[in-house]
């Protein structure tokens, strides 16, 4: 869905979104004392569906009790209003742009359904992976690396050469 009277604009400059994005990431310091993070938020979610249903389970749970015991519950917790601002900013970014529409990204020889399998799947194993390194990419990269954590950086650079080695795998499914 296209908006009729709207032309699509150019993307923005990386640099510039760069920049902001470090502002974003200073003012999350400043403002609510932690940096940025997805993560948490579906962590958070899962922990307060889980103890909708099974509160005793839930509490006796070493990961989820965590996230239900925090001050204000699980529905509480900053980085879930962090993530409702992200789509919110996102669709109305897009809308601003003229890019609005709803629509599968693939390359010729991937069908709707195969690619929608293989976001699932990837996006999987990297809820997989948050879990494991106690942070998603955008926490430890963005989070972590300003804080100078060694292991955030080590992840950074971890992602970068993994990056390069699948890239040339992942180019063909689009050419």
């Amino acid at each position: 869905m296209t908006t009729p009277y709207r032309q699509e604009s150019p993307y923005w400059n990386p640099y510039v979104c760069g920049v902001g994005l470090g502002l974003v990431l200073l003012a999350a310091f400043v403002v609510m004392g932690r940096g940025l993070g997805a993560s948490g938020a579906f962590a958070s979610t899962a922990a307060g569906v889980a103890n909708a249903v099974a509160p005793s389970q839930t509490h006796d749970n070493f990961y989820f009790a965590g996230y239900v015991e925090a001050e204000g519950g699980p529905w509480r917790d900053w980085l879930i209003f962090e993530i409702a601002g992200v789509a919110i900013g996102g669709a109305v970014s897009a809308w601003l742009a003229g890019r609005f529409r709803v629509t599968v990204e693939r390359g010729p020889r991937f069908a709707i359904g195969g690619r929608l399998l293989a976001a699932f799947l990837g996006g999987s194993v990297m809820g997989v992976g948050a879990v494991l390194a106690r942070g998603c990419t955008s926490g430890q990269g963005l989070t972590g690396g300003a804080l100078l954590s060694i292991g955030s950086w080590t992840f950074l650079g971890g992602a970068f050469v993994a990056a390069y080695l699948v890239a040339p795998l992942a180019k063909r499914a689009w050419l």
